[in-house]
Parts: C-alpha cells; structure tokens; sequence
C-alpha cells in the first residue's frame, strides 16, 4: 500500500500517559523505521514528546479523540507540528489486538497511508469562545432545574402559586416567597403582596396561597431562591465575557442575526460552534453531515434503512431546535412555512430538525458571502406549485384515479 506520509506519529492518549509510535520511511527504500516510547501528559512529559517528535522532524501528528485528555496534548504541539484530531470510530483494529503499543502503531499506520480524515478543531479564539458559551448554557440549564426544583418544594407544601401567576419569579412572586421565608403564612397577607395585573387575581391568589408552608420548606426555598440568585449573576458576567472575546466576529454576529429564529445568544452559540471561517467545510452539505443535522445514510442490497441522524455536537443541535422553533412563531417567513408543512406529515420533533437543518445552511452561506439573510416568503412553496411540473404532477394522479383529464385554460379577467 502506497505511503502518503514520509515521517509520521501515532499517539494513544490516556488520562495520565499516553503512547507514541513514530515512523520514518527508510531512503533505500526497505521497510520504515519505527520507535515507540511513553510519555506521561503532564505538561513537563509533553514538553519532551515535543522534543522527541523534532528530533525525527515528525509532518504530521494522528491522536484519537479520548474524552477531553486529547486537547492538552493537541494546544501544546499545535504550534510545531501539523495534528490531525481523528474520530475514534475510524480507528477500529483487528480484535484480539488491543494493548497501547498496538494502538498507537495502529493510527501511526492509517496516518502513513493516509487511511483516515482529520477532525474539525476550531482555532483558538473559537475554542475560548465555545469554552465560554458551553458554560452558560449549562449555568442556563442549571438555573432552570432550580427553578422546577422550586415548584416541587411549593407543592409539596401546597402552595399553588404556580396555577395562578404565570411568572413565580416575577416581582409580585418573589415578594410572596420572600414573606414565606420570614415566615409570613396568612394567605390574606400574602395575596396582597401582588402587583400589576396580578392584582386581578387575588381571589385565586388567596386559595393559592394557602397550603402547609413549614420552617423545612422555608429553609430549602431560601437556598432555592439563593442558588438561582448566583446562577443569575454569572451567566450576567459571562455574557459580559463572552461580548468581549467575540467582538473580533460581531460582523458576522450581526449577519447571522439577520435570520428569522436567531437571536444575538443563538449567533454567539453558532460561532463559537462552527467557527466563522466556513473554508474549514467543502459545501454546506458537508457542515451539515459533521453537524449531525441531515438524515442517516444507511442503505445495503437496494434497501434503505434508518434514516436516524448521526451524532453531533449537541450544544450546536440544542440552538439549531431552538432556533427553529422559535422561528416557527415568527410570521411571513420561510422557516415558519416549512415548519408548519412539515408539522402535520412527520410530527413537531421532525419538524424542528427539518428547520434547524435549514437555519445551519442558512447560516453557511451567510458566512461564506458575508451576506444578511435575504427572505424568502412565507408563500415560497405555493410559488413553487404554481408551475407547470405542478399542474402536470396532478393531472397524473386523476389519471391513475380513473378521471380523462382535459386542461382548459380560464377566460383572462378584463
């Protein structure tokens, strides 16, 4: 088999140590030298794997994606050697031969022959920027547990705040949850404490209100309220973050915010997500495949299979959902009559991925000409079955029901 690489390195990453297979193809051309060594991933044993690789003047580097123990080995060797990041799923040996050394020899030999294809891994602003933008949406998420957490401890104490206010954290129900802290129990009084249009409820508010609110439920509703306090602090000051290491790509911000469904939080995801540079994929096909946002290709002996998508980044996945549901509610739009086709035929879960589908390419090609986003109607797909494939597509289907069809065109309206 034909070598594409002349000087090349496998390494198998593990928590502590990791193992390196190096090969050299040999000028006489017999068979290619190799050496294997271990090296531990502290940043003292990677500073002399980075020594080792230069004294055999290594082109190219192949490690396999293992957990997060990959990128501290990946950022310290990026600057000298050219690293190729590659899908454990690729790499799959002959059973029965399964140690370190086996492995690392393995993805040296796919390196060599070029046998394998390189992950995508964003540069390093993008990586600080995904860093900061996976954290929010956890503290996000975190913050929203909280707040079920809540509800659970007021109904097990039969408060039905929830039944009647639509926001129990708004003003009106946090001065309620306060007072129950300092142990304020008289529905009456509590009612009271409503503002704005809340007031108008204030019968249901005093059967809400009266329950069996005890110093145990106070206790756990003040770490509640206490918790969520925090949490609202520092996804505050990681926004204020996250608007200072993105100000280099607030151009492209602003473009992708031009798109029905996208809000500012949902451009800063998609950047720091698929980067801003989108030479990194051929065509918005390819984005789409690494993405996990098309349909599975899984066909043998003329059959076509499952057509689940494959796996993908679910942070990416989690803003292109909700991305797209939110432009389902948008009005006139593209992505809202998509949806709402899709919706009836396959179910609102399908629909959802069908749109966040579409917003990923919409985003590729926004990117790629540095162009807002032009719409294109929501009676897009009724222009598209006023033409003549439409009208002959129907008479077919009379046809095949029995009917003689004969086309007469209508009287042209003075």
């Amino acid at each position: 088999m034909e070598r594409v690489v002349e000087r090349c390195c496998g390494l198998d990453v593990h928590k502590a140590s990791l193992t390196a297979c190096v090969r050299v193809l040999a000028e006489s051309g017999g068979p290619p030298y190799q050496e294997v060594r271990e090296f531990a991933t502290t940043t003292r044993g990677l500073l002399l794997l980075r020594d080792w690789l230069a004294s055999f003047e290594v082109e190219l580097v192949g490690m396999e994606a293992t957990g997060v123990y990959w990128k501290p080995i990946y950022y310290l060797l990026e600057d000298d050697f050219e690293l190729w990041l590659l899908n454990a799923r690729h790499l799959k040996n002959v059973p029965g031969r399964k140690t370190d050394v086996k492995d690392a020899e393995w993805i040296c030999q796919l390196v060599e022959h070029g046998l394998v294809r390189p992950s995508f891994v964003p540069p390093k602003e993008i990586r600080e920027l995904r860093n900061l933008t996976r954290y929010r949406k956890a503290q996000i998420e975190e913050r929203t547990r909280e707040i079920q957490r809540l509800d659970k401890v007021l109904q097990d104490a039969g408060i039905k705040l929830s039944c009647v206010a639509t926001r129990v954290l708004g003003v009106s129900g946090r001065a309620m949850l306060d007072a129950l802290i300092e142990g304020t129990t008289d529905a009456e009084v509590l009612a009271e404490l409503a503002r704005g249009k809340l007031r108008s409820k204030l019968p249901a508010l005093r059967d809400a209100l009266e329950g069996r609110f005890s110093s145990h439920h106070a206790l756990m509703v003040g770490k509640i309220l206490a918790h969520i306090d925090y949490l609202d602090e520092s996804i505050a000051e990681l926004s204020v973050e996250i608007e200072r290491v993105i100000a280099p790509f607030s151009d492209k911000v602003e473009l992708l915010d031009t798109i029905p469904g996208v809000d500012r939080k949902t451009a800063e995801v998609l950047i720091a997500e698929i980067g801003a540079d989108m030479s990194q994929f051929p065509t918005h096909a390819h984005l789409a495949s690494w993405a996990g946002m098309c349909p599975g290709n899984d066909e043998s002996a003329g059959k076509r299979r499952s057509g689940k998508t494959r796996k993908g980044s679910k942070w990416l996945r989690s803003a292109l959902i909700e991305a797209a549901r939110a432009a389902a509610r948008s009005r006139g739009t593209y992505l809202a009559a998509q949806y709402a086709r899709l919706k009836g035929r396959r179910g609102s879960k399908k629909a959802a991925v069908a749109v966040g589908h579409s917003i990923l390419v919409i985003c590729y090609h926004v990117l790629e000409r540095k162009v807002p986003y032009e719409e294109l109607g929501e009676d897009y797909f009724h222009r598209q079955r006023s033409g003549e494939a439409y009208t002959k597509r129907l008479v077919r289907q009379l046809e095949r029901l029995g009917h003689k069809v004969a086309l007469e065109p209508l009287p042209q309206s003075a």
